[in-house]
């Protein structure tokens, strides 16, 4: 008996089979072996497979024919046909063809082979398909409403899970089809079809029919994917389908067993499908970026992808299909390496090590089971693994899918690279509709994992100033071979994230002072600093200014090369510190400062940088940003604010706090002292005392200055002891 072509209405009568072998097949029984009807289950994966499978039926009918998978099975001697692969197919096309015929009001006899299809997982199940034929619904509102309010449909028959599963079908056919006319007669025109083949020609056993039909285990999101994909090539290529599937089914299998139960420790997760398909999406998107796209906006659901990419459709197919091949063979065997874990760790760490990057503690250093646990959520978004992991995990396969072109030496030095350009480039690695940089940033991570080299021709990549960097370490380092730890050590500083500009190369012997210098009180050494020199940056707003804090967000700030002004005068005064000191203590940063202090003091010459160490207040909140509109003409008229980028009710101007905080107004942003009917402000060189109604000055309390225009007086203790003799 040979594999043949059916509809399901013509596969009824038809004989299978020559001479004392042949047998019509005059029913189709469910056996009471195999598993219930699961297509109308509810939950999100059975839905999306649910409706896949009617779109594709729904185009079958109203535009191109199609034909489904093959269904097998066994035929006996009466003429029973119990398939064996194709039950829930068939028993979907069984209700598809109820739906048209009675929807087609289709005299009885024509629809008659129906009575012919039965379930008997369940005597409720079997009942239900047989009254299903007789009863003929009004179609004025859900059907399953109209069936469940029928006499004849006992109300213990909602907790079949076939029936129930029935019913959601019946009410996702109504709502695909209500509109589309004559459905019956394009059924008839066999515009859906399978092949069937019987089950002796395969030379099947009872037992192993037995195993394939376990009951309660409905095929799983990844089985449906997995057979769409396995057509799919199939239709376009019988090797590469082959090869690919039984890849699926081994090595990749193995490669994944490892990392299953993302879900947690339950054994009822004991499979790598989620794993699977999360690896498939970050391929795709791989494929995406390299066609100079982006896939925001797109949809991210596995069956999309798999018909945007992979599919007899996409001219590129094949060329898809064998870069899927590569990234997932790239991990099966990697030279001098048990598994992706030992190799990760070989040159990954949470902390400075010699020959290895510096990965945040945050992230998992194993990035391939981060990749197989979060890239992507139920919903589909990606963001769980943000695009700069995206980018390192695409730099890690191209190597290992060229270790025959690229030592392992070279590669832990041109991982870095990629590392560093990834940490300092937070803005430029983007993939936003209007500024999608990451086609080109991948190509630049070919061209650095390939040859070492920075790739000028490869515009809008990384981060400008580092890649500059990045060209500069490789020359230095081709003549300054003894210099490389000591350049790595610096680079894994937790303030410098890969950006060494700020100590520079000609200064790497200050590496250890550096590190010396930041052990200490962050307080301290902003005073230190400030002791040297105003070291602030104007950033490119011209009003807001950048200072360190007592956080580190605010020294990153400052050390990392940006639209600020001022960068080399932060980088002069930094090495002048290093530079008379080989270690640093907080007691050392103290009288730093206090020397400053006193000599201040002893001048009689107060600039900004007195008040700024001298009082608390001066110094700004964990951002370290400040705000002057004009420096130049008030370099005294700097106002601290305690946000990133505006001001806001806890701003305030650090004279007014430090006199008298207790009358400091949050309403008008820490700009004004507030005493009754009256208010104090201040200005580059006085205070003026106004009333609060018409802002009349009731009195001006000058501030001593010389020629240059520095305070000769400590202009906070002179409005102290005004308010204390006047209020």
């Amino acid at each position: 008996m040979a594999t043949t072509l059916h509809s399901f209405m013509d596969i009824f009568d038809t004989t299978f089979g020559e001479d004392q072998e042949a047998v019509q097949l005059k029913k189709i029984i469910i056996p009471i072996i195999q598993r219930d009807y699961a297509q109308g289950r509810k939950g999100p994966d059975v839905s999306r497979v649910r409706s896949r499978f009617l779109e594709s039926l729904y185009k079958a009918v109203t535009e191109k024919p199609i034909t489904l998978d093959f269904v097998y099975g066994d035929i006996d001697d009466e003429g029973n046909m119990i398939p064996l692969d194709g039950q829930q197919r068939l028993t979907t096309l069984f209700l598809l063809h109820w739906y048209a015929a009675k929807k087609g009001n289709i005299p009885e006899e024509e629809y008659e082979f129906m009575r012919r299809f039965s379930y008997e997982t369940r005597y409720s199940a079997r009942y239900f398909c047989t009254d299903l034929v007789k009863y003929t619904p009004e179609f004025k509102g859900a059907i399953s409403k109209e069936i469940v309010n029928q006499a004849w449909f006992p109300l213990d028959w909602e907790n079949d899970p076939t029936i129930s599963s029935m019913l959601v079908m019946l009410d996702a056919i109504d709502s695909k089809f209500k509109n589309v006319p004559d459905i019956w007669n394009k059924l008839k025109e066999n515009c859906i079809t399978f092949y069937f083949l019987p089950i002796k020609d395969m030379g099947l056993t009872d037992e192993l029919y037995i195993k394939m039909n376990s009951r309660g285990k409905p095929l799983t999101l990844f089985e449906h994917f997995k057979a769409e994909l396995e057509r799919e090539i199939r239709s376009m290529d019988e090797n590469l389908a082959n090869r690919i599937m039984g890849k699926i089914d081994r090595e990749w299998t193995d490669l994944l067993w490892e990392y299953r139960n993302s879900g947690g420790d339950s054994s009822e997760d004991n499979i790598i499908d989620d794993e699977f398909l999360r690896y498939f999406k970050f391929i795709c998107d791989v494929i995406c970026y390299r066609k100079d796209e982006s896939p925001l906006g797109r949809s991210n659901d596995e069956f999309d992808l798999l018909q945007r990419y992979f599919s007899s459709k996409c001219p590129d197919a094949i060329k898809n299909i064998e870069t899927m091949e590569k990234f997932m063979d790239c991990w099966c065997s990697i030279p001098g390496y048990g598994s992706p874990t030992d190799f990760l760790k070989s040159f990954m760490s949470n902390k400075h090590e010699k020959g290895k990057i510096l990965v945040e503690s945050r992230f998992n250093l194993n990035i391939f089971e981060d990749c197989l646990h979060a890239y992507s959520d139920k919903t589909g978004h990606i963001r769980q693994f943000p695009l700069n992991r995206i980018v390192l995990l695409y730099a890690i396969t191209t190597y290992l899918q060229n270790t025959d072109k690229v030592t392992e030496s070279d590669f832990t030095r041109r991982i870095r690279i990629i590392n560093n350009l990834i940490q300092n480039s937070e803005d430029e690695v983007s993939d936003r509709t209007d500024r999608n940089r990451m086609p080109a940033i991948l190509a630049e991570a070919d061209a650095i994992i390939l040859t070492g080299a920075i790739d000028e021709s490869i515009e809008n990549n990384f981060n400008v100033s580092q890649l500059s960097e990045e060209k500069e370490k490789i020359a230095f380092l081709e003549t300054n071979h003894g210099m490389a730890d000591t350049l790595f050590e610096l680079e894994d500083h937790f303030l410098l994230s890969g950006q060494v500009s700020i100590v520079g190369l000609e200064n790497l012997a200050y590496t250890k002072r550096f590190e010396s210098l930041f052990k200490c009180s962050l307080d301290k050494i902003d005073c230190a600093m400030m002791a040297v020199g105003d070291y602030g940056q104007a950033e490119r707003n011209k009003w807001r200014y950048q200072y360190g804090s007592t956080f580190q967000f605010a020294w990153k700030e400052l050390f990392h090369k940006s639209a600020n002004t001022g960068f080399d005068n932060t980088k002069n005064i930094l090495i002048s510190l290093l530079a008379a000191n080989k270690e640093f203590s907080n007691e050392l940063l103290k009288k730093i400062a206090d020397d400053y202090l006193q000599k201040c003091e002893s001048d009689n010459q107060y600039p900004f940088r007195y008040y700024y160490i001298k009082y608390r207040e001066y110094r700004p909140g964990a951002y370290g940003k400040m705000h002057n509109n004009a420096a130049a003409e008030n370099p005294y008229m700097f106002l601290v604010m305690q946000t990133k980028t505006q001001m806001s009710q806890n701003s305030y101007y650090p004279y007014l706090k430090a006199a008298s905080d207790a009358h400091l107004s949050k309403d008008d942003m820490g700009q004004r002292l507030i005493f009754g009917d009256e208010h104090i402000i201040c200005t580059n060189n006085s205070y003026l005392r106004r009333k609060n109604e018409d802002k009349a000055i009731v009195d001006t309390i000058s501030i001593a200055q010389n020629d240059d225009g520095i305070d000769t007086e400590d202009r906070i203790a002179l409005l102290k002891n005004y308010i204390k003799a006047n209020f």
